[in-house]
């Protein structure tokens, strides 16, 4: 006779080799594994997979459930107890399984299959051929509840949930002892078929909460807090400030009419168990997580009957694949937390709605036929989603600039919420690649607080630190996506360096106007200049005048503007010719003069792979030629070099005049350009002699009339 694990592998096998699906009558397939193998669609937690398109093409819930009987085989068990736990472990995911019929017709028959260790269980008792005996009865138990003591290490469910499981013990169908080695032995499997590093890391926790389980105690100081510290474990892990967070939100309900605060707003939690909450919820801040958590409980508080709230539905709405990689829909995500910022505390407290937003809403919605479980989530309007998908399917395309432009109109957002979001992970650890040549900043520094503006991954806020200890670091960002990254980042590092959301050219809107000693603008300047609209127009000289202004606000006198940044060549006129030696480099450069937003691109082709360009035209196109294709779509859009050096510096005299100085400047050539173009073209003059590149970048150091700021001595 086979076992459970031979059964699976013996489908598994089949399945590689072509054969359809084995009936009843071929080979003898259990009820159970014609239920997991009949999957129309996986239902799957988010939290562990790494794309969800491999998922579609595999069978997860199969695969996990092989998982576990094999960790169970090599579990050192009596005879009896392995072979009740092989039962429990083969039903335990078959809610998740079947056709959609048949999930239709297990509704109907009042089967829970959102709730997948109950409607397992209901699914076990409704196949059992020969009655239900103490045997069936306790496989169904431990059916029902597997999966609840881990569940209640995350916060998901109270530990009552886990008390029914001692009611064997009180039967007189097992001992203490017994009801131990099998919760130890089971959980061993459930999560250990998760991953080995999840089961190490709560073997203990677990251990102790199946002696309280045999015991039928219940563990001390299990309340709010310490329950909504589990369900932000991962978060905390990343940085989050849970305690401080919690305090403030815990005042601010107070203030909005919980007299009870947090004890309060949450005491309809109780009994609740949750489902997929941290995949759904974890991308958000602790005090997005609390509103909707509260907005999810007033839901279902109009549902009397509801012991369960899925998160589900929102957690497949939030991600999608990028490059074969699951990814959060940051597009969803800001909006939701523009909804959520707008909507106060009174608001969330009674339920209610964000009035004056037709294109979303929350709402708490169950299915017929389970009135147990409720379902939260955000519903879009039909015009926002087919936006967002249109954003998504146009991130390589150079209409992504004009789709999210769109959507930042529908939802009034700004477009750096969305800036460089499809490869944020690559851009930010290309810019703390940059170390070295950000480390020349360093020399240039004045007095004792210094602002990086738009510190990317945080290169210059860490050489600051490590090199300068003595100085008082910020770090400040327009984007959300930075500034998050960057706080997690300095909770979990333990960075002295602060990072701050605000905008360059307000910045004393955020900071002091005179409390800061150095302002660094390290490539961040022609981000502005192509990006932000100024007077309705982006690339517009006047929003690096702007952000220029604003920062000298905030310096003393002797304070310092530090610049380093992209510049155009002299003499503007002088041509180059550029050879390529990649094949598809001419069509590339076609592509990028009809496609660059910042001014018209001028080129003449001499040949299949040659052309004749003005200087800083062909500067700019090879700027962009290094970054590669996947960077294409943000780089179209960026203007590195926008002043020659002569024109920077009559900027800065007509702007500040006598009350600041220009006390150094210097121009140079990025050594990565030379390194990055080598292989893939040659650059000559007219003559045809190889020419090195021109200069690319500036450092310049502008100082404000008056005594320089004195360095304290370490």
């Amino acid at each position: 006779m086979r076992s459970a694990l031979e059964h699976i592998r013996a489908h598994m096998a089949e399945q590689e080799e072509g054969a359809g699906p084995a009936g009843p009558d071929e080979g003898g397939m259990p009820a159970w594994l014609q239920i997991l193998s009949s999957a129309e669609e996986y239902i799957v937690n988010y939290e562990r997979i790494g794309s969800i398109r491999e998922m579609e093409r595999l069978n997860p819930v199969l695969a996990y459930v092989e998982r576990s009987l094999d960790l169970l085989g090599g579990e050192r068990l009596s005879f009896w107890i392995k072979e009740l736990l092989e039962e429990v472990l083969a039903w335990s995911e078959t809610a998740k399984g079947g056709t959609r019929i048949d999930r239709i017709g297990w509704q109907r028959q009042g089967i829970n299959v959102f709730v997948h260790n109950e409607g397992s269980a209901d699914l076990y008792l409704a196949k059992s051929p020969g009655g239900i005996g103490d045997r069936e009865r306790l496989t169904a138990l431990l059916i029902r509840t597997h999966g609840l003591l881990g569940q209640y290490l995350r916060g998901e469910v109270p530990f009552s949930a886990n008390l029914p499981l001692r009611g064997p013990v009180d039967e007189g169908l097992l001992s203490e002892t017994e009801l131990a080695r099998l919760l130890m032995a089971l959980n061993r499997c459930v999560i250990g078929a998760v991953s080995e590093e999840l089961w190490q890391s709560v073997a203990d926790d677990l251990e102790e909460c199946v002696l309280h389980v045999s015991l039928g105690t219940v563990p001390a100081g299990d309340g709010l807090a310490r329950r909504l510290r589990r369900l932000r474990a991962d978060a905390i892990r990343r940085g989050e400030d849970f305690d401080g967070e919690l305090a403030r939100i815990d005042e601010e309900l107070r203030a909005s009419g919980a007299a009870g605060g947090l004890e309060e707003s949450f005491a309809r939690l109780g009994d609740k168990t949750l489902w997929y909450v941290e995949a759904a919820l974890g991308e958000f801040s602790l005090e997005e997580f609390v509103k909707m958590m509260q907005l999810a409980l007033r839901g279902a508080e109009e549902r009397p009957e509801a012991r369960h709230i899925s998160f589900e539905r929102l957690m497949h709405g939030l991600y999608y694949d990028h490059k074969g990689v699951k990814k959060i829909n940051l597009y969803k995500k800001r909006i939701i937390e523009k909804y959520l910022r707008e909507l106060d505390w009174a608001a969330v407290l009674g339920g209610g709605r964000h009035a004056d937003s037709p294109h979303l809403h929350h709402r708490t919605s169950r299915v017929n036929g389970n009135p147990d479980t409720c379902f939260f989530g955000f519903a879009f309007s039909p015009a926002a989603e087919k936006l967002i998908d249109f954003c998504v399917e146009a991130e390589k395309s150079p209409l992504y600039e004009r789709a999210v432009l769109m959507l930042m109109d529908l939802f009034g957002l700004r477009r750096d919420a969305y800036d460089r979001f499809h490869n944020e992970d690559e851009y930010l650890e290309t810019m703390n690649g940059s170390a070295d040549d950000k480390k020349v900043l360093l020399s240039y520094i004045a007095g004792s607080r210094v602002l990086d503006i738009g510190p990317g991954g945080g290169v210059l806020l860490d050489l600051i630190e490590r090199e300068l200890p003595e100085k008082e670091v910020i770090g400040i960002d327009i984007s959300e996506n930075v500034v998050e990254a960057l706080e997690r980042r300095r909770r979990l590092e333990g960075r002295s360096w602060q990072v701050r959301k605000g905008d360059a050219l307000n910045l004393t809107q955020t900071i002091e106007p005179g409390s800061i000693d150095t302002v660094v603008f390290s490539s961040i300047l022609h981000e502005l200049y192509s990006y932000v609209p100024f007077g309705g127009q982006k690339f517009n000289l006047d929003t690096v005048r702007a952000a220029l202004r604003s920062a000298f606000e905030l310096i003393p006198a002797g304070g310092r503007i530090l610049i380093r940044d992209g510049i155009m060549t002299e003499p503007a006129e002088r041509t180059l010719r550029l050879s390529f030696r990649d094949p598809g480099a001419m069509e590339r450069l076609e592509r990028y003069a009809a496609d660059f937003a910042g001014r018209r691109i001028s080129f003449e082709r001499l040949g299949p792979h040659e052309a004749r360009m003005p200087v800083n035209d062909a500067m700019e196109f090879l700027y962009t030629y290094t970054w590669g294709e996947e960077a294409y779509v943000h780089e179209v859009q960026e203007q590195f070099g926008y002043m020659t050096p002569s024109q920077y510096e009559a900027c800065i005299r007509d702007l500040f005049g006598e009350a600041a100085t220009i006390v150094f400047s210097r121009y140079f050539l990025q050594e990565g350009y030379t390194l990055a173009l080598q292989d893939k073209v040659t650059v000559t003059d007219e003559d045809g002699s190889e020419v090195p590149l021109p200069n690319s970048t500036c450092l310049i150091v502008i100082e404000k009339a008056g005594e320089t700021p004195k360095t304290p001595q370490a």
